[in-house]
């Protein structure tokens, strides 16, 4: 017999376990699974997502996914479901590394917080403190004339993490992944930010939600407060303390064979996007979009917010800062990305009211996802987090979000908690 090394093999004695209804076990890399029932979760019924995830594939609608759920903090289901690259016949594994798109958006979130957690500054304090071009920039409300109004109040770091800051966006000309492309592309978000120097703002600043501009200068503030790139700073202050080895700005050559590929709709099934090649390293480090990672690696940022910041002895945030981050910070401003149903967070979803909502989830659920296909949520008044890894751009036509949620909710079967929900929110966005 072969010795059990590194984290794939990890991840298949994980999912081993899972399947032979381990009471309660730890791998070598923290994870801690238990079997469904001793954490409330009928066994039988997560059957069902196994289901929901190969009648996509039957459909044609996606290539393949993997999928994980946690209760109170250990996994009961982890799966890999059909090919991750369909052309080459390559299975899905535990492990596949799926590009998160706007998944990353929450962890630039994350970062800023940790700063503001240090008093260098407060929310509503104006960010032109350390971009001081924003200062200068008046609102744009007629784009065929031209005409020019000046900001009604500076925009804020609040703002900027609730994508209601008005500024335009940066980068271009964009090519896969949606990030800067070509010879005339940026190379860093700093050279961005001078090519739109003169860019008036969208909007009112705090005024209207207009996604998905606002985090890329969340990583310029990052950046420019932390004096570290916002590659250094998430790789040391978040990647590495939550053992997020698989999460990536620049994928690793020796880690590139796990990537999974790209698909898209095709008449009625789909077709390749973007097949799994090594790309040139990049020194652009956006805040909205970027990061590559594992199904495993985001459920270890998921849970430590659901935590209240910490995971495994290792705290990143306080309980309060998580809090504040699952509030609902715009009022009632509609979130057009999501429908009714829904407020913002600091750099999340809320969901304010479930009957309004596609998501079978609490209030307060705090969710995001990804242009091509990945999803995450937790659910603090059930302490339950879901993972969904695919790669399908777009996603809407498989309504993968709200399915998800439906097949994942059906399997607790014990009573609700004794905490009561609530939606906390401020009543104005400004």
């Amino acid at each position: 017999m072969k010795p059990i090394n590194g984290a794939r093999a990890v991840l298949s004695l994980l999912v081993a376990l899972l399947l032979q209804g381990a009471v309660f076990a730890a791998g070598e890399d923290g994870l801690v699974t238990a079997a469904p029932e001793s954490v409330g979760i009928s066994s039988e019924r997560l059957k069902r997502i196994h289901a929901f995830v190969q009648d996509l594939i039957d459909r044609d609608e996606i290539a393949g996914a993997v999928t994980l759920v946690a209760r109170r903090g250990r996994i009961v289901h982890l799966e890999a479901h059909g090919l991750r690259y369909r052309e080459e016949k390559l299975p899905m594994q535990p492990d596949t590394i799926f590009h998160l798109m706007s998944m990353t958006k929450p962890i630039a979130a994350t970062a800023l917080m940790m700063l503001w957690e240090e008093g260098r500054f407060r929310l509503d304090d104006p960010i032109a403190k350390w971009i001081p071009t924003i200062a200068t920039k008046h609102v744009q409300v007629d784009a065929a004339s031209g005409r020019l109004e000046p900001p009604v109040r500076p925009v804020t770091f609040r703002h900027v993490l609730t994508h209601t800051s008005g500024l335009p966006q940066l980068g271009g000309p964009f090519g896969f992944g949606n990030v800067p492309h070509g010879d005339q592309a940026p190379k860093t978000l700093w050279e961005a930010l001078q090519r739109a120097e003169k860019a008036p703002l969208v909007s009112q600043p705090g005024e209207k939600f207009q996604y998905p501009n606002s985090l890329d200068y969340v990583a310029l503030l990052v950046e420019k407060i932390s004096g570290l790139t916002m590659d250094q700073f998430l790789r040391r202050r978040i990647f590495e303390p939550l053992g997020m080895r698989d999460t990536f700005y620049n994928i690793p050559p020796e880690k590139f064979s796990r990537v999974a590929a790209v698909y898209a709709p095709a008449g009625k099934g789909i077709e390749l996007f973007w097949k799994p090649q090594p790309q040139e390293p990049t020194t652009y480090f956006p805040g909205r979009v970027g990061l590559s990672g594992t199904a495993t690696d985001y459920f270890r940022f998921a849970q430590m917010l659901l935590n209240g910041g910490e995971l495994n002895g290792r705290r990143l945030l306080g309980r309060m800062t998580v809090d504040l981050m699952l509030t609902n910070q715009i009022g009632d401003l509609p979130i057009t990305v999501l429908g009714p149903g829904y407020g913002f967070g600091l750099g999340g979803a809320v969901l304010t009211n479930p009957a309004k909502s596609a998501d079978a989830l609490s209030i307060g659920s705090y969710s995001w996802g990804g242009a091509y296909g990945t999803l995450f949520w937790i659910d603090p008044t059930e302490e339950l987090t879901g993972v969904l890894m695919a790669q399908i751009y777009p996603p809407a036509r498989s309504n993968i979000r709200p399915l998800w949620s439906v097949v994942v909710s059906q399997a607790v079967i014990d009573h609700r908690s004794d905490q009561k929900p609530k939606v906390m929110g401020r009543k104005t966005p400004r």
